[in-house]
């Protein structure tokens, strides 16, 4: 690329300041709505996949059956088939199918599962014996999952939680395809209906700064709860 090809790109880019930064907003609005949902549902969910399977404290079969199952299924689904599937769903709750928060409901659906199974897969890593001694010591339900499981996990779930908004963030872009708006959407609508290469490179870019970004938040953050 030559120095005049070059700033024409950036005096393109420099232009189209206002809706980069627009795009930039839909798509926080969007991870931050999924993740969200992951959190306050998925971890719970996550919990009780954990509590229920076969040689824990509240073992059943048939709701740890059931719950994965669920799970599964869900997580069978390729995104962009379960965002068409969602759609009446969708068109209820928010009243629309287009835009960021319209997109945040599929986003959300496929994050709950998602984040529960990650969730109970660390809590897993857990010694059997750090939950034992705290049942001989007498502790409530509530006090294990609290001040045990979460406690011992929390460096395990930021972990985890780093790789889910890492993973969202890709989904995010799907979303912008099919009308959630965002970096995806700014970047077909640019850079390949309208053939503008710049375009579709500085948001290329614009995603793989902020993966390293939350990788490195999450790693950090990681190793600083992480009691070993």
């Amino acid at each position: 690329m030559d120095a005049a090809t070059l700033n024409e790109a950036l005096q393109n880019l420099t232009s189209m300041g206002p809706e980069i930064w627009q795009a930039f907003q839909e798509t926080l609005v969007m991870l931050g709505i999924g993740l969200s949902a992951a959190v306050l549902l998925g971890g719970p969910l996550g919990i009780v996949l954990y509590l229920t399977q076969p040689g824990q404290q509240f073992a059943n079969r048939a709701l740890n059956g059931v719950l994965g199952w669920v799970v599964n299924l869900v997580r069978s689904f390729p995104f962009i088939i379960l965002m068409v599937s969602l759609v009446p769903l969708t068109r209820a709750l928010v009243g629309s199918t287009i835009g960021p928060v319209a997109a945040s409901v599929p986003l959300a659906f496929a994050a709950i599962p998602y984040f529960g199974r990650l969730v109970e897969q660390t809590l897993r890593e857990i010694p059997r014996g750090v939950v034992e001694a705290a049942e001989a010591m007498g502790a409530s339900p509530l006090q294990i999952i609290c001040k045990v499981l979460l406690n011992e996990a929390r460096s395990g779930l930021i972990s985890s939680l780093t790789i889910l908004t890492i993973s969202f963030l890709s989904y995010t872009a799907v979303a912008g395809v099919v009308g959630g708006g965002g970096i995806g959407d700014l970047a077909i609508r640019y850079g390949y209906y309208r053939y503008q290469t710049d375009v579709m490179v500085a948001m290329v870019l614009m995603l793989v700064v902020l993966v390293q970004i939350i990788q490195l938040l999450g790693n950090r953050l990681a190793a600083k709860l992480d009691k070993r």
